[in-house]
């Protein structure tokens, strides 16, 4: 198991499908397996090896489909301002 890849895997899903982001014009299969393979190709980009991608794919899909099945109501100004109070505290301020 690989433990960095899979904290690199949580932080692209968190960057890549926000809450109640998917619009139903695909299912969530479908759009699971395209940000999958988008994941693993930049995965690829971002230096880690193919065995640690094939060995985390069984660990990594149910992740990614569990983010885009998230049908929670996104609120996009309240995710503005979460993001720009983390970033206020990553400053120190």
């Amino acid at each position: 198991m690989s433990n960095r890849f899979l904290r690199w895997v949580d932080t692209w899903i968190e960057e890549n499908i926000p809450p109640g982001a998917n619009s139903d014009i695909e299912s969530h299969e479908v759009k699971a397996k395209r940000l999958s393979e988008k994941l693993f190709a930049e995965a690829a980009a971002a230096n880690f090896t193919n065995f640690e991608t094939e060995e985390e794919r069984e660990r990594v899909t149910p992740l990614v489909l569990a983010a885009v099945s998230d049908s929670r109501d996104f609120d996009i100004d309240a995710y503005h301002l979460k993001s720009q109070l983390a970033r206020e505290n990553e400053d120190g301020d």
